[in-house]
């Protein structure tokens, strides 16, 4: 698979089932300048909690982790100092 951009949304891994319209939401924000999905490990506890969970800030942005079921996606969200605060009101609480 080569690299490509769809909108803000670098296109470089495959992504987990229902990571994209989850993405396309994030790209919505004024906040969010790029999009890059990471790679895709195994959690070996059970069935945890499902969704996105940003985990700590970069030198750019963010790091979020995607979880669905057993596979964790990590994606990186280059955004301005605005995004904590998009990212809460588009998804709730904060799970870090």
């Amino acid at each position: 698979m080569g690299r490509h951009r769809d909108g803000k949304v670098k296109v470089e891994h495959h992504l987990l089932e229902g990571l994209e319209e989850l993405l396309l939401e994030l790209s919505k924000l004024d906040s969010v300048k790029s999009i890059i999905p990471g790679r895709i490990t195994r959690q070996n506890k059970g069935r945890g909690s499902k969704g996105l969970f940003l985990k700590y800030p970069t030198r750019t942005g963010y790091k979020i982790l995607y979880k669905n079921g057993t596979s964790v996606q990590e994606i990186f969200v280059v955004c301005d100092g605005r995004f904590k605060e998009d990212f809460e009101r588009l998804f709730g609480k904060i799970n870090s």
